[in-house]
């Protein structure tokens, strides 16, 4: 009787927990290196929420392994709303590529919601070789298993939005990794990594500087901020389709109404003539979605990463 009281009144705790909340600072765990995507966006939207609730909101990036060390510093905190994650499409990617996680993204964490999308750029030294798509492949079907291509890290989303342009162009290249965007744009721009498919906020002031040449962009329609370069697909990589987009992620048993709230703050603040603002300077466009839609997203984007491992013939590691 008294198991069933405890259960009951902690029930009705729950509500007014969510109605309080936050009452103190929030730290939002962003598993990638300063600079990245994800970590930008991040910090835009943690300033907003900290604003928005008269609470910080302060940032702690973790990264490595793929993003799995910061990953499971947020699965192991308490479920109380006050550790998030914010991570890029590589929470996705990462079930794909290696066979054992130390968390399970499905079970370990739950959906609260999407911050936006954006499309990456494939981007090769300006003072290279390769002036376009055609040219590179060509080049790179000359030396088969010799030419390297840099990614943010094994298993991130770059890693496999490369290995998908490499499978589609029936290449063989060297996967070179790094810890983070920044330091693989660095290889591609000293000429030792033949590409890199940056983030369009990552790439895009090189390209207009006329440090990098972008060789295509990852998305069916072409960006606006790169209005000239055009896609992979009408370049003749068929079917070429993908978009790299950032997250936001709590522990497993956090009380739903607080991811409700939060997941109603988030997409607020990315409808904000600001944030618009701020995210359009950086390609990114909001997608707001609702917890479930952002939860069963997350799904079909495993999936979506699952078939390309497949088809680049990537063996889990």
């Amino acid at each position: 009787m008294k198991k069933i009281l405890g259960i009951f009144l902690l029930a009705l705790s729950i509500p007014a927990f969510a109605q309080e909340y936050p009452t103190k600072t929030i730290k939002i765990v962003i598993p990638l290196t300063p600079g990245s995507g994800a970590d930008i966006a991040g910090r835009i939207i943690a300033a907003r929420m900290s604003e928005h609730w008269k609470q910080p909101v302060i940032i702690e990036n973790r990264p490595g392994a793929g993003g799995q060390i910061g990953t499971s510093a947020v699965i192991k905190s308490e479920p109380d709303g006050y550790t998030l994650l914010v991570q890029s499409s590589s929470h996705a990617a990462n079930p794909a590529i290696y066979k054992s996680l130390p968390y399970d993204p499905l079970k370990d964490t739950v959906d609260v919601a999407i911050l936006g999308k954006t499309p990456y750029v494939m981007v090769t030294a300006a003072n290279g070789p390769y002036k376009n798509l055609k040219g590179f492949i060509e080049a790179a079907r000359a030396k088969p298993g010799e030419l390297p291509f840099a990614s943010a890290g094994v298993g991130t989303s770059t890693h496999l939005a490369a290995e998908y342009v490499v499978a589609l162009a029936k290449l063989k290249m060297i996967h070179v990794p790094f810890k983070g965007s920044p330091d693989a744009m660095q290889d591609v721009l000293g000429g030792r990594s033949a590409f890199y498919m940056a983030p369009i906020n990552a790439g895009m002031n090189l390209v207009k500087d006329g440090k990098l040449t972008a060789l295509g962009v990852s998305t069916r329609t072409r960006a606006e901020v790169l209005p000239d370069v055009p896609t992979l697909d009408e370049q003749g990589l068929v079917s070429y389709d993908m978009t790299l987009w950032f997250g936001m992620w709590a522990p497993a048993a956090t009380p739903l109404p607080v991811v409700r709230k939060l997941n109603e703050a988030v997409n607020a603040i990315v409808s904000e003539p600001n944030v618009k603002e701020q995210f359009a300077k950086l390609g990114i466009l909001p997608a707001p979605m609702k917890p479930e839609d952002f939860g069963r997203f997350v799904r079909s984007e495993i999936d979506v990463y699952r078939r390309i491992v497949r088809a680049a013939g990537i063996e889990p590691q």
